[in-house]
């Protein structure tokens, strides 16, 4: 039903190791860049504490010029001195100052550009790396895109049969660019913020391992509550991406279809389906964004008491003198990088669930059933003459639900069949069983004596030829659509086939001639020039066997009449089956197949048929009364 969350969380853990197995080949550059990593994070944590050095300068230089009156004593004369109050001597107790010396400027200026230099260099470090982390993600998805491009060339037919094309769109685009995009966001800052919390919290526990514990105290709590957050908002990270790729289905659909749309006043209808489902995507993607938002600055209010708690606790010892005024300065700096990272890396589990949400999408395409691969020795006919037959075929597309049933049928090179019935008889599953579109359940099929199930896929296709219903032409030029199955033609070759498929008269008004650019619609030409240039792209290919698929249902009488001469052209030669429900098109079919509930039910000439009076003159009859009643 539109609006509904088919869509459930798979396994987030296995999924996570999966999407990180796909950097798998980027190994060495993994390993360069974390090294890159550790440098910059090294000389990064050590910044603080050479800062808190130079405060220690400073504060000494103070000390020495406020103890000048004791000029020429030692530092442990002063502190001995019972004149000197008890809290001064606690607090210069933890600073190497001399009596009467102020300010070594140079000593100051000197370890300030030590900082300068390590902070410069530590950042070249990580811009390296995230040049390097941005080659190493890129690469990863483009071989994803790769992938799924060669995974949907393997699926058979009947998997997109039951997925929308927007869905499949979908999972291919947006759900690609998502894992691209926070990859990009998330892997080098997470290393990052793992490699501070390792750093920082070393240097922690060197300055003062009682203040390192009191700082750890919030990291558990800090953990439960981001995954507490974070899986109650993985399911609606998953129902966002479901909801987004059935969206862009319904689009879809809309938009291909617009014209019906209109015609048949189903605007409201369309509209309504594209608010209820634009609404379920809004109210999962606003729980998503908001579940997972409430990480941060929850963890930035438990880094804020740890703040508190630090600096309390490091003032006290700045007076009882077993810390300098450095020390507590640079630990202070400590936690507070110590406290970004974890709110960095707790954050950050939202683009991290959304990606792991978008990467099962995938995973699920790539995992999909695909058709039964090729036997690398398969046989091969070098010279078809396009002998077919069906023997007792059975096949069904739902296993509970028989369609074709013990079939059987010999076409001889040359001939054409034309194959006619109800709607749902079986007809265009018949083509589609002698394309291995689909694979039949019993018998065999065979093409001069070889059994097409041995013959691999791409043998089979390039023997035939196929001209559909719909007429599909793709953006470029008349020419290079007409190329299109054998795109080393010559101009020569494509004019002739255009001359005997009746395309090159139309195409000599055109302005551009056969160079006319035609959109993804082929909106600059007719219905029916559009298929006449389906017919010069089958007739250029000169296949062995062709298959007509109700090349005429859509056209006028008079284009009607060109593409049947086309038709004739076409099928010279060439042994074809013809599907078509307008039985004045099939008259001159060397057999005529009638078929009812995947069976074949007649066969016969057209004038054989009528004679019998069976289930072919009863069609017959009701389109000439048809007829007649549309001309009265």
């Amino acid at each position: 039903m539109a609006g509904r969350s088919t869509e459930k969380a798979l396994n987030f853990k296995g999924s996570s190791k999966r999407l990180l197995s796909t950097l798998s080949p980027e190994r060495p550059l993994m390993i360069f860049a974390l090294t890159l990593t550790a440098i910059g994070v090294t000389l990064n944590v050590l910044g603080p504490r050479i800062l808190g050095n130079a405060t220690n300068l400073i504060f000494a230089g103070v000390a020495g010029k406020d103890t000048a009156q004791f000029a020429g004593e030692t530092r442990a004369q002063v502190l001995a001195d019972p004149h000197v109050p008890a809290a001064i001597r606690s607090v210069l107790g933890s600073v190497d100052f001399t009596p009467g010396v102020g300010l070594d400027f140079g000593a100051i200026g000197r370890t300030l550009g030590t900082v300068a230099l390590i902070y410069t260099f530590s950042s070249l470090m990580l811009a390296f790396q995230g040049r390097i982390t941005t080659s190493l993600v890129q690469r990863a998805v483009y071989r994803m895109r790769r992938d799924a491009q060669a995974k949907l060339s393997r699926l058979p037919l009947s998997y997109f049969d039951g997925q929308p094309r927007g869905e499949i769109l979908s999972r291919v685009t947006n759900d690609m660019d998502n894992l691209s995009q926070t990859l990009q966001q998330t892997l080098s800052q997470i290393a990052l913020s793992l490699m501070t919390i390792v750093g920082v919290l070393t240097m922690m526990f060197t300055i003062s391992w009682e203040l390192a514990l009191l700082a750890l105290v919030t990291i558990p709590v800090s953990v439960w509550l981001a995954a507490r957050i974070g899986k109650r908002a993985q399911p609606q990270f998953v129902k966002q991406w479901g909801t987004t790729g059935r969206l862009n289905g319904h689009i879809e659909e809309q938009y291909t279809g617009h014209t019906l749309v209109k015609v048949f006043g189903r605007q409201q209808d369309a509209i309504a389906e594209f608010d209820e489902q634009n609404e379920t995507l809004y109210h999962a993607s606003f729980k998503a964004q908001f579940i997972s938002g409430c990480i941060q600055p929850a963890m930035m209010f438990l880094g804020n008491v740890n703040y508190v708690f630090v600096a309390v606790v490091g003032a006290l010892k700045v007076t009882t003198g077993s810390l300098s005024i450095g020390d507590v300065q640079a630990f202070i700096q400590y936690s507070r990088s110590f406290n970004q990272p974890v709110t960095q890396v707790a954050s950050m589990s939202n683009l991290l669930q959304s990606a792991v949400a978008s990467a099962e999408r995938v995973f699920a395409l790539l995992d999909a059933p695909e058709q039964a691969p090729d036997d690398t020795h398969a046989p091969t006919v070098d010279q078809v003459r396009g002998h077919v037959e069906f023997e007792d075929v059975s096949f069904r597309y739902k296993p509970d639900v028989p369609l074709i049933q013990d079939l059987s049928l010999s076409v001889k090179p040359g001939q054409t069949v034309a194959i006619v019935g109800p709607t749902g008889a079986g007809k265009t599953t018949l083509v589609n069983l002698l394309m291995r579109f689909y694979e039949i359940d019993e018998g065999r099929i065979t093409l001069d004596g070889v059994d097409i199930a041995k013959m691999t896929r791409e043998d089979l296709r390039s023997r035939t030829g196929m001209v559909l219903q719909d007429a599909w032409l793709f953006g470029g030029t008349i020419a290079d659509n007409i190329a299109y199955g054998v795109p080393s033609a010559t101009r020569e070759q494509i004019v002739r086939a255009a001359q005997a498929t009746h395309v090159d008269r139309f195409v000599r008004t055109l302005p551009d001639g056969y160079e006319t650019v035609l959109d993804d619609e082929a909106s600059s030409v007719s219905a029916g020039e559009r298929q006449l240039i389906t017919i010069a792209r089958a007739f250029l290919a000169e296949p062995a066997i062709l298959i007509l698929d109700e090349a005429t249902s859509s056209v006028d009488t008079r284009t009607e009449v060109l593409i049947q001469r086309a038709m004739n052209s076409l099928r010279q030669g060439r042994t074809s089956f013809v599907i078509a429900h307008r039985l004045s098109t099939i008259r001159d079919a060397d057999l005529i197949l009638v078929m009812e509930d995947g069976r074949i039910v007649e066969q016969g000439t057209h004038d054989q048929l009528l004679d019998v009076g069976g289930a072919y003159a009863r069609l017959y009859e009701a389109q000439f009364a048809q007829a007649v009643a549309e001309v009265e």
